[in-house]
């Protein structure tokens, strides 16, 4: 079933309320990636030239309470810079201030009219538990709901499903977007049907390997993630993390499909996890008991690349060895590398596989760069998140 659309909502003279996702990294209270920020702007720009009034609400962080450390404001700030508008920042989520900017007299559709940003919603205790109460102050902000945070919709909050079962409600552009890709990956993908999983537990992406495994041709596991499955294999896995309570499982899978599932011959390994620990490549088979594993190594970049290289149809979600460190980003540029230059339709998610591409200044050389992590996995495992069954259910 198809989800509402922004064209279905009558927003001109109307205020709107859009559910972002504005959760971006913060470093000394400093935004350090704006890639979601800049990801919301099409949206606000489009409700804005139809003459609504933007109210946007986002988390950030995960805060117990307000928490002056997780204001929006620098997120705000921000916002005005990169959108070239107004934006009025209000010192609550649903209290007076927000209530004031959102029904502020006069200028909707006006130029000058400021975008709104509440004060970070998870400030509320009733937010993470989809509180009937919060959810009708947040409703009474505006005339519609535009749900545009895919990286929230994994939530069933007040503020990503109570809100939107209050007010006329659609999806925005952005979560078209995610919902589109995902949907080219989990139903008759162009063949062959590449994944690469990296990432450090297997119990975070298990239900994500079980899901995917019969649909793939080839499924490329890296990070340390990797170390589960070598265990469950019997080979050596050197001072890797491995999940004791899911070796039996993965064990399961590789008997199954094991012709399906590519792990990493060689490996960079290190003496100890910091960034200048001597290093060195050693092949899985001859891992000594104190080697660390820290990136796959050049033979297996080298395969993973070959059947990225033959991909129709590419998901990538978890760096393959610690990125952001220089001697062990070999195997994540690698794949990148290979993205680049093959012609697949290619999705990418996760904030550490999405910040290192784009501290490679390779982000548009993907088809899809999705905003959600944790969101996308969900949706792959689930087939379906609880603020895209809102939506269906508005139809």
């Amino acid at each position: 079933m198809s989800l509402p659309t922004i064209d279905q909502l009558d927003v001109a003279g109307r205020v709107v309320l859009v559910r972002a996702d504005l959760n971006v990294p913060l470093e000394d209270g400093q935004i350090a990636d704006d890639f979601r920020i800049v990801a919301a702007l099409p949206t606000i720009h489009e409700l804005r030239r139809r003459g609504a009034r933007v109210v946007v609400a986002s988390h950030l962080g995960r805060p117990s309470g307000a928490d002056p450390s997780l204001s929006m404001a620098p997120v705000a700030e921000t916002l005005a810079t990169l959108g070239g508008f107004p934006v009025a920042l209000a010192d609550d989520v649903v209290g007076d201030s927000a209530l004031k900017h959102s029904r502020a007299e006069g200028r909707i559709g006006d130029p000058a009219d400021p975008v709104v940003v509440l004060e970070n919603t998870r400030f509320e205790p009733g937010e993470t538990k989809n509180d009937s109460a919060l959810a009708d102050r947040l409703a009474a902000l505006a005339d519609c709901f535009v749900m545009d945070a895919f990286g929230s919709a994994h939530r069933a909050h007040a503020s990503t499903v109570g809100v939107a079962e209050r007010l006329p409600s659609a999806a925005g552009p952005l979560m078209l977007a995610e919902v589109e890709a995902f949907d080219r990956l989990l139903h008759d993908p162009a063949r062959p049907f590449v994944v690469v999983l990296g990432g450090a537990k297997v119990s975070s992406k298990i239900g994500v390997i079980e899901r995917l495994v019969e649909r793939v041709d080839r499924l490329l596991v890296g990070g340390a993630m990797c170390f589960t499955l070598l265990a469950a294999r019997g080979e050596p896995t050197g001072a890797g993390m491995i999940e004791d309570g899911m070796v039996d499982r993965v064990r399961g899978l590789m008997d199954a499909h094991g012709d399906r599932i590519v792990l990493p011959t060689d490996l960079v390994v290190g003496e100890s996890f910091e960034a200048d620990t001597p290093h060195r490549v050693a092949r899985v088979t001859e891992l000594e008991p104190s080697d660390l594993g820290l990136d796959i190594g050049p033979e297996t970049t080298a395969e993973f690349a070959a059947a990225i290289g033959g991909a129709a149809t590419l998901f990538w979600n978890g760096p393959l060895g610690v990125a952001e460190w220089g001697p062990f980003a070999g195997g994540s540029r690698g794949v990148a590398d290979a993205i680049a230059a093959g012609e697949a339709y290619s999705v990418v998610g996760g904030g550490d596989t999405v910040a290192f591409l784009r501290s490679m200044g390779m982000e548009h050389t993907v088809r899809h760069l999705s905003t959600g992590g944790g969101a996308g996995l969900e949706l792959i495992d689930h087939g379906s998140l609880p603020g895209i069954d809102v939506l269906r259910g508005k139809q």
